[in-house]
Order: structure tokens, then sequence, then C-alpha cells
């Protein structure tokens, strides 16, 4: 992609009603437009991110055997009558009526919807386990939006739903999600901590956040410092290993991590003082295990292997894939703009040609250009007919990962400049290993 034919609406002030870093740059950065409160409209350079975040969602989901579909953004009412929650879910909820007078909802979550889909195709127990997934917009009317996609009214996200014949099944497919999680925010460069959380109004009594510390974080947790040390990494974990996930969630959890809402004091206390540790996080995802809730009372049932009819075992599980981008930003930014990790970036590398117009220049920037594109990588090449320096605040505040600057002097010793956007480092070397430099780290992740 070329700078000069792409639509990158960046703006050079701050604005004012933008509170946190992740929405300042957000805005700035010519990602997303606000169009009503909690609202956005995402741009270019934002949608690219949201769908290569997208992309990691489904490929680490599909990964562990969960299967994808994609149900509607408005429901019926009077499915969330039968399991009791169109009353009490609250003003958050936006209720609306279709022509005919028919109640309907703009869903905030789909436990209803899905278990409806459940209870008209599967009845036996030799279809089980089985879980589901989707990603899809769902809507909470906020009374105070805020802190742009971190706390909007319309948001994307993943909502899975595991169906299975008992507890300890429902318990394995509870495990095998957080080792999903725990594998997705790793490959974006980021560290999710799960913490033991509440249920809010999605019910059950097992439930786990996933947070990511930060400043500006809206819930305060609670944890032992040696949960920092713990990663997943490279490790090949079977999903369908009981074994296996349990291990990878008794060494998460087994330390303290809580959040604000199931914080205990007490339990608090025998954590070695010098690893007491508070903080504020950013939710980016939960785990439900919720029993039988749903299937009971909307009639979700298998016949077993006795001939008798059973409620099956539930759990939900959700990623907020639009908060992830205010998260990854909180998480990787400095004073001049985002510093993407490279597993989620726009682009993978910017070309930044000094003298537009010359021949020399132009002609080695168009082969880095073509030569990334042959590779499968994506380029952005700022061909403008700007000065240096706004060249490099623009790539400094999109927060491309690597930088190659192209210049008649350089080139007169046949040499580019390839730059790290994280530590600032630079190095040259020939347009040919800067294409091999860059190809390794992206083949490497």
């Amino acid at each position: 992609m070329r700078l000069s034919r792409y639509f990158l609406p960046v703006l050079k002030e701050t604005p004012a009603d933008a509170q946190i870093a992740s929405h300042r740059l957000m805005l700035r950065a010519g990602m997303i437009r606000q169009q009503s409160a909690g609202i956005y409209s995402w741009l270019p350079l934002g949608y690219k991110v949201l769908k290569n975040v997208e992309n990691i969602v489904h490929e680490e989901q599909q990964r562990v055997g969960h299967i994808p579909l994609l149900m509607p953004t408005l429901q019926s009412a009077d499915l969330w009558r039968e399991s009791g929650r169109y009353d009490a879910y609250g003003d958050e909820m936006l209720r609306i009526s279709d022509r005919h007078g028919r109640d309907m909802l703009y869903g905030p979550t789909n436990e209803e919807m899905i278990t409806d889909i459940f209870r008209a195709h599967v009845g036996s127990y030799k279809d089980l386990p089985l879980t589901l997934y989707h990603i899809q917009w769902k809507f909470r009317d906020e009374v105070r939006p805020r802190f742009g996609v971190m706390r909007g009214r319309e948001f994307l996200m993943k909502d899975g739903y595991n169906f299975d014949l008992t507890k300890e099944d429902a318990m394995h497919s509870y495990n095998r999600h957080l080792v999903s999680y725990l594998r997705t925010y790793e490959r974006m460069g980021l560290q999710a901590i799960p913490m033991r959380a509440d249920s809010g109004p999605i019910g059950g009594d097992d439930t786990h956040e996933f947070l990511v510390l930060a400043d500006t974080g809206e819930s305060e947790v609670f944890y032992d410092k040696n949960v920092t040390d713990i990663k997943l990494g490279n490790r090949d974990i079977d999903p369908y290993n009981v074994d296996d996930c349990r291990g990878v969630m008794e060494e998460f959890t087994s330390l303290y991590a809580r959040t604000d809402e199931t914080h205990d004091a007490a339990e608090f206390a025998k954590v070695p003082q010098e690893r007491q540790m508070t903080a504020r996080g950013i939710e980016v995802g939960q785990i439900f295990y919720f029993g039988t809730k749903y299937s009971e009372s909307m009639g979700a049932e298998v016949v077993g292997q006795d001939g008798k009819k059973t409620p099956v075992h539930m759990g939900s599980h959700g990623i907020g894939v639009s908060r992830l981008l205010g998260a990854l930003i909180e998480a990787n930014h400095d004073e001049n703009g985002i510093i993407w990790p490279e597993g989620v970036t726009p682009f993978h590398v910017g070309i930044v040609n000094l003298k537009q117009g010359d021949d020399e220049a132009d002609g080695a920037c168009e082969a880095l250009y073509k030569s990334f594109q042959a590779l499968g990588l994506d380029p952005l090449y700022d061909d403008r007919k700007e000065r240096a320096g706004g060249k490099f605040a623009t790539m400094d505040l999109i927060g491309l990962p690597w930088r190659i600057t192209v210049g008649p002097r350089g080139l007169k010793n046949g040499v580019v400049e390839v730059t790290s956007r994280r530590t600032g480092e630079s190095e040259e070397m020939t347009p040919e290993m800067a294409i091999q430099k860059i190809v390794k780290i992206y083949t490497n992740l």
C-alpha cells in the first residue's frame, strides 16, 4: 500500500475528550471515528488491526476444535423470557419492537440463542462434547460510555458455548478454553492474567477473567507477583487431553490473583508480603461454567447411555475483540504514538523515501516494496512529497514495528537504514539484508 493513495486521516492535535492513551492515539492515528456516544466507525488502519486480532482468535479457537458459526445481532425477547433474563438483565439491554409489535433486543450475549440452536438439532449424548462460537457485534447500552473502544456501547466479541454431558466434561472444556485464551493473548504480544472473578448477569459459580495490567484499567486487582513470570510459550498441549489442560489451569491459577469483586483479604495475607501486588487491570476476556442454568430452563436435553433425558452442562467464553485494540495500545505506546507488536501490526514494515522524485531513491523504494509483496508481507510505502520529519512522525504515530529509511546519501554507500519502533535502534545494511531481516522476524512468529 502506498501512503499517497491510502485513507489515513491522522490528527495533529489531541482530541480534548479523549481521556486515555488508547483513545487519543486511535483517534490521532486515524483508526476510528466516533459516530455517537460509544459507537465508532472503524477506518482502514483500525479495521486492518481489528481483522488481524479477529484472525488470531479464529485460528486459536479452531486449533482446539471449536466450530465457528454466525448468529444475528437482533434476538427475539421470547428466548430471553424462557431463561428468565429478559427482565433481569437491566438497562444495558437495548429493547426494541419490530413493525409487527414483536419484542426484540440487540444482543449483548448469546446464551439463549445458542441453546435454542442446540436443542433443535442435538438429541443424543453421542453428539457431545460440542463447542460452537462466533465473532459478532454486540450492544450494551452503557450509562457512561467512555475510554473509546475500551468501554463502548457497540463492540466486537468472540463468544463461545460448550455443551457437555457431565460437569467433569464441562470443566475440561473450561480448562481447554483457558489454554486457548492464553495462547491467543501471547500471540498478540500481551500477558493476560487469569483471575478469579464475579459471574455477573451470565451466572454460574466458576469464572475467570483475563486481565492485562495497565494504569488505566477499570478493575482493581490483587495478585501474587510471581504470576507475571508464568508463560505458556510454545508448549505442545493436547487440547483433548484432560490432564494436559488441567495442568495448565492449575499452574496459572494456583497463585493468588483476583479482581476486587472476589478479593479475599485473609487469603491475600497468606502471600509473602514482598509478593503482594495491587494494580489496575483491563479485562480482555472471561470464561464461565454455569452448569444446567440455561439447559434446564430452556429444555436443552440429550438422551444418555441409560436411555433417559438429561440436561446438558454448559459454559460460555468471551474475548473482547475490539476492546483488545485498546488494551494492546495501553500496553504498547510511548509519547510519539503506538508501538504495535509484530503479531497484530496493520503493516509489517514501513518504507520511508527521504527524497521523493530522486530516481535512485524512488527505484530502491519500489524494489523494496515489490520484494516484500512478493514474499507475502504487507509493506506501507510513504511515497508522499512531504518533509522527512513529517514522514517519521506519521510512522511513529501509527506504530509499525519496523521502518526502512531510504535516501540518496545511504544509497551511495549501498545501504538503507532499518529502525525498530520499540527500541529506537537503527542499523545500516544493504537492501537485500534488510529484506532478509524483516522476513526472518515474521517467519519466526
